[in-house]
């Protein structure tokens, strides 16, 4: 009788190692989860399996514990799970660099900036004193500030403080004095503010450049900082890729030799700035693509900004009789870049924000696009579209990238700018998505946050942290939560030419994943803010979280 229950055990002993050996090895199992796998049928699934870096299995958890086994599982208890997001509209290195300098968002008047200033100046490195993110318009004097009081604090550093959206700054005497400023100067696609012939210290546009151009390029250790710095406070948002807007080549080389140290390991599909320079490096070179960079693109300003009134618009703002902003460049250079991009293979993704500067983009692209294409040119923010104009981008397949955050930042002033009949056009999500049927989302960060769950929020409720207005902006062109995940994911993976390699949760895709604390696809709008992310995974390696 012993004998016989001897045998039993080492039957059963047996089978269960033989089970255990028909089981696939994998690296990491995460199951009980919600899973958003964003596939084609948008289907759920409760668990996934890694294997070398990518999704080597996506089903049920009853099904994929019996088929594969790995020393590394993680029991999800039933949080929601979504393929990593992807931020189509940023500015990453130029993000991490504005980390080591003054923090001007949110700031209430031109004294708040003053008195930041003076705590910041002796912790400031160089002589430069430099910041980032006033907003006039949430003064309550909504007017551009005037030097005078800059100076008289900072009689000897140069000071030059951006505006929130990187198209105006103010700059005291000394940076005007290095940049070789003065009163009546003529610039291209760009304004320098004079008032009873004096200098304020406002430039526009292209006129930051006379100043900008003077400040010391960042050290290496900079550099290595501010990118280290930004990758931490993107994978803690849950972003596992980053479009990054308008960089020269060599800052993506450096981008480039830090992803090849294992240091940095943020993906990044990187836009080249229109310069002739970047021009010559990437068509002798080729295009660049490695698991974590991609380099087929070149990002093009057609006009400035709503706020600093420098997009530009077929009529006169509202709210400035006979001014109707300007173009950074001519229309001629505008279509000599599309040609040459357009012989080259090359992707041209152009910042356009008024209705004119839309309409300029817009018809150049259909001179060399010709019709239905999948060259994916895209306009970055599209963010006033005359009426007549809309179908521009579905008949020559142009796909607006647009950043959800700025309707829900300007609404408060942009019918002022605009009038009511033309601020219809403005931040019509809805109606760029219907004409191409995909549409990738971004932050534009550091001009808006960093939060990808204020991106969700807004396009999906279209009111501020304050539910304000009741009802949301424009509700009509709103988008729908599924529409809005896409965006944030597999859409904008499409446009970057990448919807084969990430954006959805599905076999042989690489395992970027991120585990959410609350449902941003059923929760109420008031908790969409609240959500955090508790954890993040870039090629199925824990980034963020504990």
């Amino acid at each position: 009788m012993k004998n016989l229950k001897r045998f039993f055990i080492l039957l059963l002993l047996f089978s269960t190692v033989a089970v255990y050996a028909q089981k696939k090895k994998v690296d990491l199992i995460v199951y009980n989860a919600k899973i958003y796998t964003v596939d084609a049928k948008f289907s759920m699934a409760s668990a996934l399996a890694v294997l070398n870096g990518k999704i080597e299995a996506v089903g049920t958890t009853a099904t994929l514990l019996k088929q594969f086994q790995a020393d590394k599982k993680i029991d999800a208890k039933g949080k929601p799970v979504y393929p990593g997001f992807i931020d189509a509209h940023a500015h990453f290195y130029r993000y991490g660099l504005g980390l080591q300098t003054a923090n001007l968002n949110g700031t209430k008047s031109w004294n708040e900036i003053l008195d930041i200033l003076k705590k910041f100046a002796p912790e400031q490195p160089g002589n430069w004193i430099i910041g980032r993110g006033w907003d006039q318009n949430d003064w309550q004097v909504k007017e551009f500030p005037d030097k005078a009081l800059l100076d008289e604090a900072f009689p000897d550093r140069p000071v030059l403080l951006t505006r929130v959206d990187g198209h105006a700054a103010i700059v005291n005497q000394t940076a005007l004095d290095l940049g070789s400023v003065l009163p009546g100067m003529n610039i291209t696609g760009g304004q320098i503010e004079v008032k009873n012939g004096q200098l304020t210290g406002i430039l526009i546009d292209n006129a930051i450049d006379l100043v900008a151009s003077r400040i010391p390029p960042p050290s290496d250790v900079q550099k290595k900082e501010a990118l280290l710095d930004a990758q931490r406070n993107c994978f803690e948002q849950g972003l596992t890729t980053v479009d990054d807007c308008g960089l020269d080549f060599h800052e993506v080389q450096f981008i480039d030799s830090m992803h090849k140290t294992g240091e940095l390991k943020m993906r990044v599909y990187a836009m080249l700035s229109d310069a002739p320079a970047n021009y010559d490096y990437i068509f002798k070179r080729g295009r660049i693509k490695t698991p974590h960079l991609n380099v087929r693109s070149f990002k093009v300003y057609a006009d400035g900004a709503l706020g600093s009134r420098g997009a530009r618009l077929l009529e006169p703002y509202s709210d400035k009789p006979g001014w109707k902003g300007f173009l950074l460049s001519s229309p001629s250079h505008f279509d000599s870049v599309a040609a040459v991009l357009k012989q080259k293979d090359f992707q041209m993704c152009t910042h356009a924000i008024g209705d004119s500067g839309n309409r300029v983009i817009l018809k150049i692209y259909a001179k060399y696009l010709k019709g239905k294409n999948d060259k994916r040119w895209r306009i970055e923010h599209a963010q006033v579209v005359n009426k007549n104009d809309f179908h521009l981008f579905g008949k020559y397949n142009i796909i607006p990238s647009v950043q959800p955050t700025h309707a829900t930042s300007d609404m408060y002033w942009a019918g002022e700018r605009l009038g009511k009949e033309r601020e219809k056009g403005a931040y019509a999500f809805k109606q760029l998505l219907k004409q191409n049927q995909w549409m990738p989302l971004g932050t534009d960060f550091p001009v808006e946050d960093i939060s990808p769950f204020k991106t969700f929020y807004a396009a999906v409720f279209r009111i501020d942290e304050n539910k304000w207005p009741a009802g949301g902006y424009q509700p009509a062109n709103a988008l729908t939560r599924r529409e809005t995940l896409k965006g944030m994911t597999i859409w904008a993976a499409r446009s970057n030419f990448e919807e084969k390699e990430k954006g959805s949760i599905e076999k042989g895709k690489w395992a970027d994943f991120i585990i959410l604390e609350k449902d941003i696809m059923t929760i109420s709008a008031s908790e969409v803010l609240n959500t955090k992310v508790m954890a993040t995974f870039l090629a199925g390696e824990k980034v963020f979280g504990n």
